[in-house]
């Protein structure tokens, strides 16, 4: 079941920006004018140079540019830019792949002979993919990829190291997805209304129709997805079961279950399990080490940074070229 959850993780950072401002961890990245015209920012004293965030900006711009075959370049999407979302998720994972090198280093982690070659075999295809105008905008030599597929991999190396000790084994029960239909109320008299409709025997889904104040009535939840107070008596029930009234702090419950054990979607939360456990035993650490760190942006070069939208510049295979060679 171990898969390469760097890309999850990096996702979940990258969330985690587009909705507070750029951070490295809980600490956001301090504007500094120290730094020079080939460096984007510094982590300690370890700097991102342009040349490489060209890369990932590059890639990710082709990448998120174009959907259902649309080009979004030519979409007005007001001040949430397309632009600005390319560059801060470029900025933030750039950004966490230097931490996660710092972290690395501290911890003793490297890459191995096998891994190096792995990582310029990865850089020569990616490479020679590049059309020569393309090498000229991003201004990279072969080895120039080399470098930033090394610094990816060690920062996926590091994932893994802190990772591997986590328990993969997640039982059927614990991952358990349940289909049910629920009512919920806020008012009490509302509650027993529904109470006795359904011990009249009149049907779950119409009752449902005519009360329910939540955006659904027919759902399929895993475990810690509802109160406590539901899940307790919801996950006890049997196929066509529906329970009586339960109260939470926010209202009344009322649950049908209609299929008790989705063998599927059960299969698939397991991975979700272990991600979230996974994620949970590398915080604990990367997030002590962010705390102490410093960093610096340079912000004017940033924002001045323009993107080649034209479709001339249409590189977006770097993160694919690294997976291809990277797998578990």
């Amino acid at each position: 079941m171990k898969k390469n959850r760097l890309r999850v993780a990096v996702c979940v950072l990258c969330m985690s920006l587009l909705l507070g401002g750029c951070r490295i961890g809980n600490r956001e990245i301090v504007v500094s004018g120290t730094l020079t015209d080939k460096q984007v920012f510094k982590i300690n004293k370890t700097a991102c140079g342009l040349k490489e965030a060209r890369v990932y900006l590059t890639n990710y711009q082709n990448i998120y540019g174009t959907a259902y075959g649309i080009d979004l370049w030519k979409h007005d999407f007001g001040e949430n830019s397309l632009e600005k979302y390319v560059k801060d998720i470029t900025l933030e994972k750039l950004a966490y792949v230097v931490t996660m090198d710092l972290l690395a280093e501290s911890q003793g982690v490297a890459l191995t002979e096998e891994e190096m070659a792995q990582a310029g075999e990865a850089a020569k295809e990616y490479y020679a993919s590049l059309s020569q105008e393309e090498i000229e905008y991003l201004g990279v030599t072969e080895s120039d990829i080399l470098e930033y597929y090394s610094h990816y991999a060690l920062a996926r190396k590091l994932y893994q190291s802190l990772t591997s000790s986590v328990n993969e084994e997640v039982s059927d029960d614990e991952a358990r997805v349940i289909e049910m239909m629920q009512i919920f109320v806020r008012d009490g008299t509302k509650a027993a209304e529904v109470a006795a409709r359904l011990e009249n025997g009149d049907d779950f889904a119409s009752v449902a129709n005519n009360y329910n104040q939540l955006s659904a009535i027919q759902v399929t939840v895993s475990r810690d997805e509802l109160p406590e107070e539901v899940e307790q008596v919801a996950f006890q029930l049997d196929d066509g079961e529906i329970s009586g009234k339960i109260e939470t702090d926010g209202g009344y419950y009322f649950v049908k279950c209609l299929n008790k054990y989705n063998e599927e979607l059960t299969e698939a939360n397991k991975s979700n399990i272990v991600e979230k456990r996974e994620k949970e035993a590398f915080d604990d650490v990367y997030n002590t080490y962010v705390f102490g760190l410093s960093s610096d942006l340079n912000q004017e070069l940033w924002e001045n940074l323009e993107l080649d939208t034209s479709g001339t510049i249409s590189t977006d295979s770097f993160f694919e070229v690294f997976e291809k060679y990277f797998t578990d």
